[in-house]
Formats: structure tokens, sequence, C-alpha cells
């Protein structure tokens, strides 16, 4: 079973960055697609972002592509997001996955979930 452990989120300024981390452990990490959600209060979990396996493809959901960026270090068993330019909206309790299916993790089709790293951006 893998676990993913997620941090670096806080609090920030509209404009300003943040860059995500999420740790895996357990199963083979490179066996997985990873990805990035989030959920705003009241809201649903929404999909931010997808890397391949091997890191050399990405996906981002809408409005998410050119200010965030995806990546991973599979030597290092890590995945992180990249939030630039950073806007209200996009506070949000921020989620890391796992999936064995690279093209469905935008359906949710996920095998293991982290516990959330809350980011909140201040106007």
């Amino acid at each position: 079973q893998a676990q993913l452990v997620e941090s670096g989120g806080g609090l920030v300024q509209a404009g300003g960055s943040l860059r995500l981390s999420c740790a895996a452990s357990g199963r083979r990490f490179s066996s997985y697609a990873m990805g990035w959600f989030r959920q705003a209060p009241g809201k649903e979990r929404e999909f931010v972002a997808a890397v391949s396996w091997t890191g050399d493809s990405t996906y981002y959901g809408d409005s998410k592509k050119g200010r965030f960026t995806i990546s991973r270090d599979n030597a290092g068993n890590m995945v992180y997001l990249q939030m630039n330019n950073l806007k209200p909206e996009d506070t949000a309790d921020y989620y890391c996955a796992a999936s064995t299916d690279y093209y469905s993790i935008r359906r949710r089709s996920i095998d293991y979930w982290g516990q959330g790293t809350q980011v909140t951006v201040s106007s």
C-alpha cells in the first residue's frame, strides 16, 4: 500500500508562489502516475494536474496550465506542484493522488490519496 504525504501549503498573498510537495512511500512509486487535486470549502474536489509514470507527459485542469507546473522525482519518490501568480480563488486543500491509469486521473480514477495540505491566498 502506498502512502502519500503532502507539504508546502500555507498563507500567501495574491500574485505569490508556492511549491507543494508530495512524499510517497510503500509500493513502487514509479509504477504510478501521479496527480494533484484541490477542494475548496463547499465545493467538489477538482482535478489540477497529472504527470505520467516517467514524468515526460503532463496535463492540467482548466485554467491551471500556465500558472501551475507538476513534476516528479522518481529517485526521491517525490511529486511537486509549482504554483505561480496565485489568486484568491486558488484557496483550497490540495491533495496528492496516485493512480495506475494516467489518462483517467482527471476522472478521479485514483488508487491512493494523501491527507491534503491547505493553501490560502489572500487578496
